[in-house]
């Protein structure tokens, strides 16, 4: 039995108001709660919600423009729905309030307006005092959800910033139009621009998949990289481990390419090797554990390329465990 969550009249937060969301029914109390029923429309109202952790709230970032430049598989712009549809049959084990504010749409090309407007949202959702979650789009999420946390308060007060990405590409490419393909060389000018040095980390780059370019930007900008076939459970956990040793807050981005084809088959650019689910969900309870993750986001599902909303199940899966 479906049944739809009412969507209550909320104050405009995006471009897009929330959407139903739906999922299986057994019960109103909480021993029967599933996401759909947990999840509240709109943003936390003022002095906080009451729930023990920071409560957070999902933005959808529905967004081609990026993937379109960088000449991969459109389609990512509907992923915000699909991520949406398989959080919400999951059962809701969170010690938090959990918030939908809607989507951001770029339209008729306009990807770095919308990134800005995508980047205002997070800003004001981070100063007061939730824990946001992007839903992309194409990998040019990252630039928008770097606009959010890098013009927060948090950020501001001189804490050290870690952008730590789940991934088989850099996205470093210098190019004239920014695309999927930049948005960590566009963070890194934009740090050094602010006198800052970006901090950057990257779990599962597939070698085959970035030129010697790449890597050479890579080097020069003193990124940490692990390659995918040397991603074992104990070298990412060292690997992560020591990042965040090295910074007070963090934003995670999950590139779900950054899988196996068997396991992500709903990607842009599905990968022939990838780092194994298991060893991904580790990462993501490890950050959760830390205590710093400040912004998340999951970028790169295609659900026109997804088989049985696979990849979709899978970033759902990731969220649910980040936000536990």
């Amino acid at each position: 039995m479906e049944i739809s969550a009412a969507v209550a009249v909320v104050r405009p937060t995006a471009d897009v108001r929330p959407s139903r969301w739906t999922g299986r029914f057994d019960g109103d109390g909480d021993e029967h709660r599933r996401w759909w029923q947990a999840v509240a429309p709109g943003v936390p109202a003022p002095g906080g919600t009451g729930a023990g952790s920071r409560p957070a709230v999902v933005v959808g970032f529905c967004s081609d423009e990026g993937v379109r430049r960088n000449k991969g598989r459109t389609g990512a712009a509907a992923a915000p729905e699909a991520i949406r549809r398989a959080l919400g049959p999951l059962a809701f084990h969170l010690k938090r309030d959990v918030f939908d504010a809607g989507d951001v749409v770029v339209e008729d090309g306009s990807l770095e307006a919308g990134q800005e407007r995508a980047g205002r949202m997070v800003s004001g959702l981070l100063d007061a005092g939730s824990l946001t979650v992007l839903l992309g789009g194409g990998h040019e999420t990252a630039f928008a959800s770097y606009l959010g946390v890098a013009g927060s308060e948090a950020v501001r007060s001189d804490k050290r910033l870690g952008v730590l990405n789940l991934d088989a590409h850099f996205d470093l490419r210098d190019e004239q139009v920014p695309s999927s393909g930049t948005p960590f060389l566009q963070m890194a000018r934009a740090e050094a621009a602010a006198g800052r040095e970006l901090k950057y980390a990257v779990v599962g780059i597939s070698e085959p998949n970035n030129t010697r370019t790449l890597f050479e930007t890579a080097d020069r900008l003193g990124v940490k990289y692990l390659l995918d076939e040397d991603c074992s459970t104990e070298a990412v956990r060292e690997f992560v481990a020591d990042f965040l040793d090295s910074v007070d807050v963090l934003y995670l981005t999950i590139d779900l390419d950054v899988m196996p084809a068997s396991v992500a088959p709903g990607v842009s650019a599905p990968a022939a090797f990838g780092v194994p689910l298991p060893v991904i969900t580790s990462v993501c309870r490890q950050v959760a554990a830390s205590g710093k993750l400040l912004h998340l986001d999951v970028a790169e599902l295609n659900p026109e390329f997804d088989i049985d909303s696979r990849t979709a199940k899978v970033a759902a899966r990731l969220v649910n465990t980040l936000l536990g």
